[in-house]
C-alpha cells in the first residue's frame, strides 16, 4: 500500500497489565461460546478455578484465591489470553492485529471518511475494553501515521481522549 503512495493511519494499543485482569468467569463463557468440546471448557475451568497465590513476607504467609488472571510464564497463557480477546474485533471494519496482549488497529486513509470511521473503530476498541475488564494505558498506547512522502498531514486519533502521534515518512 504504501509503495502506492497511500497513507496508513494506525493506533498500537497497550492493554495495562492485560493478562492480569482476565476475569475466569467472564473468559470460561467465552471459551464455551465459541463451539469448543465441553471437556476443553471443563478442564479450563479446574485448570482456572481455585488457583490460589502465596506471599512470604517477613515469615508471614498470605494465601489468596485468584478469581483474575491468565498465569504467566506457561505455555497456554498466550492462548488462554487470545481465547479472550478472540472477539475484540466483530464491530470493528478497520484491519485489526493481536500477539498476546499486542494489538494494532488500522486503516488506508485516502479520505476524510476514512479516518472518521478509524476514530469510531478506536472508539469501538476502547468500548470493547470497558466491557471485557480491560485497561487502555493512553501512554503507552501511539497513534502512528505511515506515508510515503513529507507532504501529508499527521494524524490526530483518539484513543479515551488521549492524543500520542508519530508521523512515519518512509
Amino acid at each position: 500500500m504504501l509503495d502506492n503512495g497511500d497513507r496508513i493511519d494506525a493506533i498500537i494499543v497497550d492493554f495495562s497489565k492485560a493478562f492480569d485482569l482476565v476475569p475466569h468467569g467472564r473468559l470460561l463463557v467465552k471459551i464455551a461460546n465459541s463451539g469448543v468440546d465441553a471437556r476443553v471448557v471443563a478442564w479450563m475451568r479446574e485448570f482456572l478455578l481455585g488457583r490460589m497465590q502465596r506471599v512470604r513476607v517477613r515469615g508471614e504467609l498470605s494465601e489468596v484465591r485468584l478469581t483474575s488472571g491468565v498465569p504467566e510464564g506457561i505455555v497456554l497463557g498466550p492462548l488462554v489470553f487470545l481465547a479472550y480477546v478472540n472477539d475484540i474485533g466483530r464491530n470493528i471494519k478497520s484491519t485489526i492485529r493481536l500477539f498476546a496482549d499486542d494489538c494494532v488497529i488500522y486503516r488506508k486513509i485516502t479520505k476524510d471518511e476514512d479516518m472518521i470511521n478509524l476514530q469510531g473503530d478506536v472508539d469501538r476498541l476502547c468500548e470493547w475494553a470497558v466491557v471485557n475488564a480491560m485497561t487502555i494505558n493512553p501512554s503507552k498506547s501511539k497513534a502512528a501515521c505511515f506515508y510515503e512522502s513529507q507532504g501529508k498531514g499527521p494524524s490526530q486519533l483518539l484513543v479515551n481522549g488521549h492524543v500520542n502521534t508519530e508521523n512515519k515518512a518512509l
